[in-house]
Order: structure tokens, then sequence, then C-alpha cells
């Protein structure tokens, strides 16, 4: 998989990719990064990259002409047609599914905007999504671009040593993922639920999925109607919501679902 990172800030992009597992990713050629300066394409003596919009207003809109250019560099030495990502508080939101989607991709361009935006035209050109990490602004597209390379990554064989962490992660099936617990068996006083001690690997795997079901139904209800999950699932989550009398969750040798 290859990710082509149009910016203004490449060190940036390289610095906060380069490290831990997806750093060992890159290092193992997994996946291969590109940080293109888009700096580096402009026709102004002075590398600037942006000017004052038109119609007036505050701030600066970065160009069309050096963006362009630094894409159809990366486009050239390309034999197919990708992807190109552009990061904005307008696109659509990204999550779970659209990384699952994207990293059967062979290779994803993403455009890195800054100031008050780009140049709708350069966008209209060569855009062909667009994407946000949520209802807020950030100072330029490098952190959600490294945000979506990472969750993307995970779904690439290889890149994690261990697939199944990727499959039991929050959002694999539209849930939250379960309570995590490791050594000492006691900690301060806590101490760990007594069924992922108990070696019955079938009670495990039906406590952590009924746990799942309480965390989005009390955390993030709004994943429920999406989420993969079976009628006697939704009747069990209906149930522990009322407040119907229910086997405590942590103590129980038999999960309720």
């Amino acid at each position: 998989m290859d990710f082509h990172v149009l910016t203004l800030f490449p060190d940036m992009v390289r610095q906060g990719l380069m490290t831990s597992i997806i750093g060992r990713a890159i290092e193992e050629d997994i996946i291969r990064l590109n940080a293109v300066n888009i700096r580096d394409y402009t026709t102004n003596k002075h590398g600037k990259t942006d000017d004052y919009p038109y119609g007036g207003g505050a701030g600066m809109v970065m160009q069309a002409q050096p963006v362009y250019d630094a894409y159809k560099a990366v486009a050239s030495q390309l034999d197919y047609q990708p992807r190109v990502i552009y990061l904005t508080p307008q696109g659509k939101v990204f999550n779970q599914q659209a990384a699952k989607e994207l990293a059967i991709e062979k290779g994803i361009v993403f455009l890195c905007g800054h100031y008050e935006g780009i140049d709708e035209r350069v966008i209209d050109e060569i855009v062909t999504d667009e994407y946000s990490i949520g209802d807020f602004v950030v100072t330029g597209g490098e952190m959600p671009a490294m945000l979506m390379i990472d969750a993307i990554s995970r779904m690439i064989p290889g890149v994690l040593h261990n697939q199944e962490s990727a499959d039991d992660d929050s959002f694999g099936d539209g849930l939250l993922e379960f309570p995590q617990y490791s050594r000492p068996e006691v900690w301060n006083g806590r101490r760990v639920p007594p069924i992922l001690l108990s070696g019955d690997h079938a009670k495990v795997d039906a406590w952590r999925r009924e746990q799942s079901l309480i965390r989005t139904a009390t955390r993030r209800p709004d994943l429920l109607p999406s989420a993969h999950i079976s009628p006697k699932e939704r009747q069990f989550i209906e149930e522990y919501l009322k407040g119907i009398s229910v086997n405590s969750t942590c103590n129980t040798d038999e999960p309720i679902v």
C-alpha cells in the first residue's frame, strides 16, 4: 500500500508516522510513505503557495498550480489512477468502515490544506473523496491524514503481527471493545473478573460480547442502529437499559448472551 501525502510540512508527516507499529510497517516495506512538499512545485521565486481570496475576506488560500503540479508529479509515477482524499471539515466523517474499504486500495493520495483552504478549481480537478475526522477545525490536514493512514494501515495484512487485534478493536462489528485486563490478578484492591480466569473460552467470549453490548449501549448508543447484533442481543440491551434485573456482568459464570 502506497500513501502519498501532499503537504506544506512533509517532515511533520514523516516524524508522526515513522514510529511504533506504523513505522515498523514502513521499515518492513509493508506500506510505503511518500511525503511530497507542495512548496517544491510553486513557480513563485520566494516559494509562495498562497494568495488572497477573490471576493475578499480573512486569511489566505492555497493556490491551484503548485497543488496540481505536485499531484501530477506523483500520478506520473503510478500505473493506476489513485484515490485522492482531501482532508476538510466539509467531508464525510471518517470511520472504521471507511478504513476497511480504503485498505484494499493499491495507493492513496492525501491532500492537506492550510489557511482558509485550497482553490476550489484544483479540488474539482483532482480530488475523488473528501473526508473529515470530526466536527471541529484543526490548523491543517496533516494530523487528519496521519490518523487516517494509521487506521487504514491497521487493516492491511502484516502491519499488525496479530491480525486478531484489529478484528477485536472497537467498531470492528459496530460495537465498542470490551474491557481488557492484565497481571496482577488484584491491583489496588480491584480484582480481575473471575470469568476471565476460568479457562472456558466460550464463556469468556460470551462475557466479552456482553460487555461490548453494554458499553456501546451506555457510551455510544448512536452506534446501535447499524451494529451487527442479533434480535436476542437487542432484547438484552433494551432490558439492561430499562434497569431490569440481570446477572452481574463482572461476576457471573453464565453470560447472558
